[in-house]
């Protein structure tokens, strides 16, 4: 506990100083707030605005974060520093991965205000969007493990992160993309917020989603060993 400690609160400092990990945590958040204010349109769906912009905070703000914090850590070898002062790999990656879990979370219960929700809703919500961090980061994890540098995860994380974040937004005017989508956890998360209060969770959903976490796990795993954290 003392090491993940250490790395929570290294974790805090370096965000401080780091504005483009920071800004992650605080931008869609904002837009939200801003959108569900000033725009009102005719027949639009309640709490539009909220919704859209918390899958798509669930889509890139961990993912970016998890990859452009360990592959830059990496290319500084502030890792191999931290592996040589007898922090191991496991209590690192708990460590940022916490931080950048109650960051997001922090992040989500402001769209949670927005959308108004209130016991069985907001536990659904809660619960959901949880569930959609923690397989961003382990995506994320993943990227930044296998980058060898900050460069390259960049370069593997824009394009996964727009098509992903992108596509629950696309699928609501192509039904050609709503197929497609409709294999991914972020489109089966953006179905369960869209629905709460007026549908149940649907068994497609949680297959869907358990599913991309298997497959997550693996590539996780894939990429821990074949370059670990030295």
């Amino acid at each position: 506990m003392k090491n993940i400690k250490a790395v929570f609160m290294k974790q805090i400092l370096d965000t401080i100083k780091n504005k483009t990990v920071f800004i992650q945590f605080l931008m869609f958040p904002i837009i939200a707030v801003v959108m569900e204010n000033a725009v009102k349109i005719e027949e639009m769906p309640e709490h539009f605005f909220a919704k859209l912009f918390a899958v798509m905070f669930i889509g890139m703000a961990p993912l970016s974060c998890m990859s452009a914090i360990i592959s830059e850590e990496k290319e500084k070898n502030t890792l191999r520093a931290l592996m040589m002062s007898s922090v191991k790999p496991w209590q690192y990656l708990v460590s940022v991965g916490a931080y950048i879990f109650i960051m997001c979370m922090v992040g989500m219960s402001v769209f949670a205000v927005l959308c108004e929700h209130k016991g069985k809703a907001l536990t659904i919500f809660i619960f959901c969007t949880a569930f959609g961090i923690i397989l961003s980061e382990l995506a994320g994890a993943a990227i930044g493990i296998f980058s060898k540098n900050q460069m390259a995860a960049t370069s593997l994380t824009l394009p996964i992160m727009m098509i992903f974040s992108f596509s629950p937004m696309l699928s609501m005017f192509n039904e050609t993309i709503k197929k497609i989508a409709g294999i991914t956890y972020l489109q089966q998360i953006s179905n369960i917020l869209n629905g709460i209060g007026m549908s149940e969770i649907s068994a497609k959903s949680v297959v869907v989603i358990a599913a991309n976490f298997a497959v997550g796990l693996v590539l996780f795993t894939a990429a821990y060993k074949k370059k670990g954290l030295e």
